[in-house]
Order: C-alpha cells, then structure tokens, then sequence
C-alpha cells in the first residue's frame, strides 16, 4: 500500500468541511535506490469534477517507477470547490517535493508535472503560474513552485469557449464564468519567458477535448521560445492514460520518458534555471 502524505498538516487552505472531501494529498511511489532520482508529479483528470485515479495516476506512476523515475499523484480538490483551490494543491505538491527532496531521494531540479484533460489543465497552470516562494507562509511556501519540466497530456489547454471543454470550465469557475478569469487560466495567452520545458500529446479524434487546445499551447511557446515538443497521434479518442492498447498513440510514454531524461541530464541541466 502506497503511503498518502497530506500537503497541509494543519490550517488547510480554503478547507470546507461541507464538501466532504479529504484534505489534498499526493500518494507515493518513490524509488528506493540510492540515487537523487528525477520525480514526476502526476495530475489526473476527471473534469474538476472527480479524479481518475487508476488509470491516470496509478498506472502512470507504476511505469514512471519502472523507467527508473519516482512519481507521486496528486490527490486534489474538485468542484464545489472553484479557483484557485486547484492551483494551490498543485503548487503545494511541487512545494512540498522539492522542500522534503533529501528525504526522499529526489533530485530538487528535476521535478516534473504530467497531468490529464482538467488534470492538464492544472499541469498547464503549475507551469506559468508559479512562483519562487513566498514570504507570508510555512517553510514549505518558501520553496519554489516551478516545475523543472510539464507535460499536459490531452488537456484542457485552453478555457476559450470555442474550444474547450465546457464541464471543466464551469466546474473551476461556474456557470458565468468571468471573461477575463477565462483569459488569464488560457495557457496560450499566458506563456512567460522562464516557463519550463513543455512535452504535450493529444489525438486528433479527441472529440471530448478538442486537440486545438494542444495545439495553441504549443504554437505560443514556440513564438515565445520555450523548449517544447508536441505529438498529436491519428487515431484515439479521450482519456487513454498510458493507451497501451491504441496503435500509434501507444509510443506517447516511451517518448515522454526520453524526453523527461533528456532534460534531467546532467549535461542538460541548464534547461532548468530560471532564465
């Protein structure tokens, strides 16, 4: 049984007992090795409205683990609860990684975040809505929120109505949402220049998510220069997780894996200074 470990031991941000939800929690899979092991924040989907456990976070973890990187998964808070409750969670998580790092044998410059559909939406967001640390919390809020690298898998990239996925939108910001919390929680409007390495996937006959998210995402990195790689494979619906059993779109996690390594190489450590 994977150990859960809460983001908060106490004074839970925004907590609301009425919601009947466990305070945020990551669940742990990291590797016993010896090593400063690269660790992989995982982020599932499930519309801000429940998340995917299984099949995008545990599943997910176990083959990180066996590809020699540790993982943990996030366990985050969902609708009622409405922006910026998400993002904390989030950020809490990379916090709390990079603050406990020596203990439990994570390298603290090579921490990434994956996440799924809503999931990627909140993987988008831990990469260009981060900060250095803060002065008005714990020891833990001190600590940067800035992922070394991200990679939001057929996600919500975008909450422009034209193209996003509208459940997601109204679970994080209701049912007349602000225009402007639209504009600014679109990762393609808000692309800054030391935003981490970005890897992204999605399929074209995602009908669910429309793989133009993915692709407006990617095209303001390129403009802004941000190391990014991006697959959009033929075939597939939404929701595949590791798509083990989907031709094509079944390579996405060896080629995450050798991108994730990439960037976590030594030679290659550059890639995650704040520029």
């Amino acid at each position: 049984m994977k150990n859960k470990i809460y983001l908060w031991e106490n004074n839970v941000p925004y907590f609301n007992p009425d919601f009947n939800q466990d305070p945020p929690s990551i669940t742990e899979y990291f590797l016993e090795n010896g090593k400063k092991n690269g660790c992989v924040l995982v982020i599932p989907g499930g519309g801000y409205g429940f998340v995917c456990i299984d099949h995008e976070g545990d599943a997910i973890c176990r083959y990180l683990n066996d590809n020699g990187i540790s993982a943990a998964y996030l366990n985050y808070r969902i609708a009622p609860y409405k922006h910026p409750v998400m993002e904390e969670d989030a950020r809490r998580a990379i916090r709390l990684l990079r603050y406990n790092a020596d203990k439990w044998g994570i390298d603290p410059e090579k921490i990434g975040t994956m996440g799924f559909s809503a999931g990627g939406h909140l993987t988008c967001m831990t990469a260009l809505r981060f900060d250095y640390g803060r002065k008005n919390g714990d020891e833990i809020d001190a600590v940067s929120s800035r992922p070394d690298t991200s990679a939001p898998c057929y996600a919500v990239a975008s909450l422009n109505p034209e193209i996003t996925h509208m459940g997601t939108l109204q679970n994080l910001l209701g049912e007349d949402p602000n225009e402007n919390m639209i504009e600014m929680l679109s990762s393609e409007n808000i692309v800054r220049d030391d935003t981490p390495p970005i890897f992204l996937w999605h399929t074209a006959e995602d009908t669910a998510v429309n793989p133009e998210c993915s692709l407006r995402f990617a095209s303001s990195l390129i403009k802004a220069k941000i190391p990014c790689e991006l697959h959009i494979f033929p075939y597939g619906g939404h929701g595949l997780g590791r798509a083990e059993n989907q031709p094509l779109a079944d390579q996405w996690m060896p080629l995450y894996v050798k991108w994730f390594k990439y960037h976590a190489s030594d030679s290659n450590i550059t890639l995650f200074d704040a520029r």
